[in-house]
């Protein structure tokens, strides 16, 4: 039997995608198998949320402008949607591993920095 998997997918501009999982067990799958090394991590602290991948499909660095789109949407898939701006953690995904025994969704993330932005979809 294979799992199905509820990821959302967005565009931003410059080729870039954005995915969001929509459950703990849909985090863990695109934060630890889906993610390649060189994506980048998102997700918002301090709350729960969706777990965010920044993905493209060229060798080039995400600008910081990019880099905020894509935690705006980490920002609107959590808790914090409607808290005006808000702290959201980003590494890259080779960063993120789940502790021994971890249940579904719970990450550990090292190398990270914070990014304060509004909630948005692109």
């Amino acid at each position: 039997m294979v799992a199905q998997h509820n990821i959302i997918e967005h565009e931003l501009p410059g080729g870039w995608k954005v995915l969001a999982g929509k459950t703990d067990v849909d985090n863990d799958y695109l934060s630890l198998k889906l993610a390649k090394p060189n994506d980048y991590w998102f997700h918002v602290r301090g709350m729960p949320g969706s777990h965010v991948v920044l993905r493209a499909d060229t060798k080039e660095t995400p600008t910081r402008a990019i880099l905020k789109q894509a935690a705006a949407v980490a920002a609107w898939y959590s808790k914090a949607r409607h808290g005006g701006v808000v702290p959201v953690s980003c590494t890259e995904a080779r960063y993120v591993t789940k502790p021994r025994g971890g249940k579904p969704g719970l990450v550990q993330i090292r190398k990270e920095i914070t990014l304060k932005v509004r909630p948005a979809l692109p």
